[in-house]
């Protein structure tokens, strides 16, 4: 049986890697406010902030076949996968196989651009079942010396398809 993440699962934040969640939260948020000026949370922006918003956030690497790294407990609700199922996941298998060209066509106009806060699209979650995201934030992510560290989306609407 798959474990979905839960409000009910008090641990899941604490048994994963603290040192890395307190760097890529800032990260995330240093870099959101970076391209588009804004906070990417009300009020505070800590770690706990971030994993228990009410929007799903998510990002991935900078490889060749860029892997998710970062899920909050939105986004793993969303696409129906825990922690160890979505963090190493090729980003491309989120978007089902002929609409992968759209998805490459989003990210190459994010690098260009550093952000762009206008995507909807077509998701697929572990089940196979799809949802389309709508006017989601897709921006670049910077480290802390400003070098390319990776891409993250933030989704705050969906409807089940």
């Amino acid at each position: 049986m798959t474990h979905y993440p839960s409000k009910h699962a008090p641990s899941l934040y604490d048994s994963l890697d603290a040192g890395f969640i307190e760097r890529h939260s800032r990260i995330l948020a240093d870099s959101y406010r970076h391209w588009t000026g804004r906070p990417l949370t009300e009020g505070d922006p800590s770690a706990i902030a971030l994993f228990e918003a009410p929007f799903a956030l998510l990002s991935h690497g900078t490889e060749a076949d860029p892997l998710f790294n970062y899920a909050n407990r939105q986004a793993m609700a969303l696409f129906r996968m825990d922690w160890q199922q979505i963090v190493g996941l090729p980003s491309r298998l989120s978007a089902e196989p002929m609409l992968r060209e759209a998805r490459e066509a989003l990210l190459a106009r994010v690098a260009k651009h550093g952000y762009v806060d206008d995507y909807s699209g077509v998701r697929i979650a572990s089940d196979g079942s799809r949802f389309m995201i709508h006017e989601a934030t897709v921006w670049n992510l910077r480290d802390e010396q400003g070098l390319a560290y990776g891409q993250a989306a933030l989704i705050k609407r969906h409807i089940p398809l």
